[in-house]
């Protein structure tokens, strides 16, 4: 995202995603988002794009250059690589010359272990920052959301990012119960994958899994048909994607029914009527050559059901270990869902069928993390006993 001036000084908030960072500006508001994504020069270690140039480059090097996300499951997997994907954006943000160092505020998993916690700290550390405070991400959702996390009430929030679904019940400005399960949206495209290649002996790479995820995946049949960032995709009864090769896509989509609700440059719509079958191209694992496929959106549901439903067994097992006056609570004000994988259609239906409660998605799901932690940055004084929460034993699932 271009920056028309200079923002030294300011303070930050980040939200450090598996998939994509966004950057909230003291006073300004969110002013980056950026896929988390480095090309890297494998003989020298240099550098040569950050964010989403480089994102444009996976599936797609020579064999020198080597397409990096430095973080998995929600915590840094590659420091080095963190630490200059950090220092670009803080610098895309504030300018070449810092005329002082941010405080910058980072989101970070609930179940986040004290040596990644080290690991983030030190990251934005030499970055440029001269502060940095940790707020744990369903904390983030939920003020972002515009929950009433301070008051003595019971409020839940499901944040599914890329890495980590978090789940989380707060009260008074804490959270009383949680869980951090590394099952999210980077699981559900290796779970299309995996299906394609498993039925039909088709590879594809994992931004077509994305795609097709985006174009006709459902937790549960029927509902609104929400897309967030299709781009060059509009809402039809059929769409078609084009992968010249495993992580590549070659060309668009192509709409060939009249119930069309797709959006201009990727915004979030809705239609009565959402795709039912889809298009891919991908390379057959037994001649080697370029092979057309058609998937239909029972398909798609039938290999997201895993993922799925491990994020349901969460909210399940987070409300199995909320305490009665707080479940009540909970009944009437209903789930808040957050992040991208709030966009996933039926995801709202299919955990109301099954734990007989209401669930709503909130107005702006992939930015609340982020406008939380503004939030969080603009008035740092008042939620300053929200910030820096130390890892808590016991609270995260692995999956």
């Amino acid at each position: 995202m271009a920056q028309s001036k200079s923002f030294s000084g300011r303070d930050m908030g980040i939200d450090l995603g598996t998939a994509n960072t966004l950057v909230y500006v003291r006073g300004k508001g969110v002013v980056l988002n950026e896929p988390s994504v480095v090309a890297v020069n494998a003989v020298d270690g240099s550098v040569l794009s950050v964010g989403a140039e480089a994102k444009e480059t996976i599936g797609r090097t020579p064999s020198n250059i080597v397409a990096v996300r430095p973080l998995r499951d929600g915590v840094i997997a590659d420091f080095e690589i963190a630490e200059r994907m950090l220092r670009h954006f803080i610098r895309k943000v504030a300018g070449n010359r810092m005329l002082s160092r941010p405080r910058v505020v980072v989101c970070v998993p609930s179940g986040i272990t004290g040596v990644e916690r080290r690991a983030v700290i030190e990251a934005a550390s030499q970055a440029g920052a001269r502060q940095v405070h940790l707020v744990e991400e369903p904390m983030a959702a939920a003020i972002g959301a515009g929950l009433p996390v301070s008051e003595p009430t019971g409020c839940m929030v499901v944040d599914i990012g890329g890495g980590t679904a978090e789940v989380a019940v707060i009260s008074l400005g804490g959270i009383v119960t949680a869980r951090s399960v590394r099952t999210a949206g980077d699981a559900m495209d290796a779970a299309i994958t995996a299906y394609v290649k498993k039925r039909y002996a088709l590879a594809i790479g994992e931004r077509t899994a994305e795609e097709i995820k985006m174009a006709i995946g459902s937790a549960a049949p029927g509902g609104t048909w929400a897309t967030a960032g299709l781009g060059r995709l509009t809402a039809s009864r059929h769409v078609t994607l084009v992968d010249a090769g495993p992580g590549t896509i070659a060309s668009g989509g192509e709409a060939d029914g009249a119930d069309a609700a797709g959006g201009p440059d990727g915004e979030r719509t809705q239609g009565l009527l959402p795709p039912e079958r889809c298009t891919v191209r991908g390379r057959d694992q037994a001649s080697g050559l370029p092979k057309l496929l058609e998937l239909s959106a029972d398909e798609v549901r039938h290999a997201l059901a895993e993922p799925v439903d491990a994020i349901v067994a969460a909210v399940r097992e987070t409300l199995d270990e909320t305490p009665p006056e707080l479940a009540g609570d909970i009944m009437d004000r209903g789930v808040v869902l957050t992040g991208g994988g709030a966009l996933l259609r039926g995801l709202d239906t299919r955990i109301a069928r099954e734990l007989d409660i209401p669930v709503l998605v909130a107005d702006d799901p992939l930015n609340c993390v982020a406008v939380g932690t503004g939030r969080c940055v603009e008035d740092f004084s008042a939620l300053r006993t929200m910030l820096d929460a130390k890892p808590r034993t016991g609270i995260a699932a692995r999956m």
